[in-house]
């Protein structure tokens, strides 16, 4: 007797068949270029099954990258602070070098200042959590007596990464290890 296929399994093999095809184009042919249309043909699935789960192709970008965010650019705590800053801001670059990942996040950037409701989901799903990581690194670096108790975290982590997203954002190219290693101790050093 033939058992029925488990609907759950075959919904989680669609979802992750979308979000592998709307990152496949987005690197094939920029954010811009990428219709729900094209999404639905690469995955195998109908527009129907995309437009279920989210509300846009910026939806489904999004949850994209926050998966691949997750692991891409983790924040290791080995008890070394600079050892770890540098681990890690050279995974945002090379996140945000990437072909897939750097044009579909920055294409999502864009249409933010277009769409509220994508910023907002932005911040809350991709943003904030990536946030807290640092903090709760920071926070680990203050007990253990590499940041003052004064430090103030949040000026910290918006130092660090604002200079990777602007030279990003305006296509300057990345810092150079010399230079992501140089701003990283003169921010630590106000705060030591």
């Amino acid at each position: 007797m033939m058992m029925a296929p488990n609907a759950q399994r075959r919904s989680e093999k669609s979802h992750q068949a979308i979000l592998a095809a709307a990152m496949d184009l987005s690197a094939e042919r920029g954010y811009g270029n990428v219709t729900v249309e094209a999404i639905a043909a690469r995955a195998g699935v109908s527009k129907k099954t995309i437009y279920r789960w989210w509300p846009t192709k910026g939806a489904v970008i999004l949850e994209a990258l926050g998966e691949l965010a997750q692991t891409a650019t983790v924040f290791p705590d080995t008890g070394d602070l600079v050892a770890d800053l540098r681990t890690q801001t050279a995974a945002v670059l090379d996140f945000l070098a990437s072909p897939r990942t750097g044009s579909a996040y920055l294409g999502l950037i864009a249409e933010t200042q277009h769409d509220e409701a994508l910023a907002r989901d932005l911040v809350e799903q991709l943003i904030k959590p990536r946030v807290a990581v640092a903090m709760d690194r920071l926070r680990s670096a203050q007990r253990q007596g590499q940041l003052s108790p004064e430090a103030d975290l949040e000026l910290i982590v918006e130092l660090l990464y604002g200079p990777i997203y602007y030279r990003r954002l305006l296509h300057l190219g990345p810092h150079t290890d010399d230079r992501l290693h140089a701003l990283i101790d003169h921010v630590l050093s106000q705060w030591r």
